[in-house]
């Protein structure tokens, strides 16, 4: 009876250990925080961000290939961590470059109503 209850427990111990290290090891690939994240980047480029925002895309971009990285070599938790953060340096590429192309298109709207005022008061003052 009693080498029953010590393989048992051997057993249960086993067991435990096992699913310890299964429990670890299945923490899921953040496939879908890096599609996400790649999204974003994308969508960054179309905003502009090549030309407006450089650095924040760089950033972006830099991360999201870590990510890419750590989630081949099946490192879950940095390449979670990556993705997200990935996806915010995106973000800040897209808003940054939204915010340069509208700053530009208000200069040169201000320099238009700059000229078409210059021209109405010349025409104002030409003799007729």
């Amino acid at each position: 009876m009693k080498a029953n209850k010590s393989m048992w427990l051997r057993g249960a111990a086993i067991a435990a250990a096992v699913l310890a290290v299964v429990g670890c090891a299945s923490t899921p690939i953040p496939n879908e925080k890096i599609a996400v994240a790649k999204d974003s980047v994308q969508r960054a480029e179309q905003s502009g961000a090549p030309e407006f925002a450089p650095v924040e895309l760089a950033a972006a971009k830099d991360k999201l290939n870590r990510a890419e990285k750590a989630a081949s070599d099946r490192e879950a938790q940095p390449a979670t961590m990556l993705a997200e953060q990935a996806e915010v340096d995106a973000q800040l590429a897209e808003a940054t470059a939204t915010k340069q192309k509208s700053h530009k298109a208000a200069m040169e709207f201000d320099a238009s109503m700059q000229t078409l005022r210059q021209e109405s008061m010349r025409n104002s003052q030409a003799p007729q």
